[in-house]
């Protein structure tokens, strides 16, 4: 797939993030759009947290701040999907893939079947993603439909 390719159904736009880039969005105070939906494996949250508990025990944030992060992310609006066509599907592309956990999986299979591309500030992901999803930028977040 290209770099970047979006399909519109009607002026909504739907995105797939992971957990470092809902995270970047709430840290730089970031707003999507409007006429865009932002889309995540169910797990989201809670990888979310454990970002910032891994923050917290680097010092590179404090308890309080942590969570008043949380407590914003919880906030959010976005569509999160954990049904069984997203489970099965992230299954059969870690398989395909060799990949030892099924966290990047997931996010590919919700991206397939739910969005129009996946947009992540994980270079890693994004390698992983070029051949099995349309990948954009964090910048397309913020650009109308």
């Amino acid at each position: 797939m290209g770099r970047y390719r979006c399909r519109y159904t009607a002026v909504t736009a739907r995105y797939v993030i992971d957990a470092p880039t809902l995270l970047q969005l709430l840290d730089y105070d970031l707003h999507v759009d409007p006429s865009h939906q932002l889309v995540a494996p169910n797990a989201i949250r809670s990888e979310a947290l454990q970002l910032l508990l891994e923050d917290v025990r680097h010092g590179k944030r404090t308890d309080k701040s942590a969570l008043e992060t949380h407590e914003r992310l919880t906030g959010l609006k976005m569509r999160l999907l954990g049904d069984r066509a997203s489970r099965g599907l992230a299954w059969r592309i870690a398989r395909q893939h060799f990949w030892e956990t099924l966290r990047d999986a997931e996010y590919l299979a919700v991206a397939r079947l739910q969005a129009d591309a996946l947009v992540t500030i994980d270079q890693e992901l994004v390698e992983k993603a070029v051949d099995v999803v349309a990948v954009g930028t964090l910048e397309s977040l913020f650009e109308a439909g």
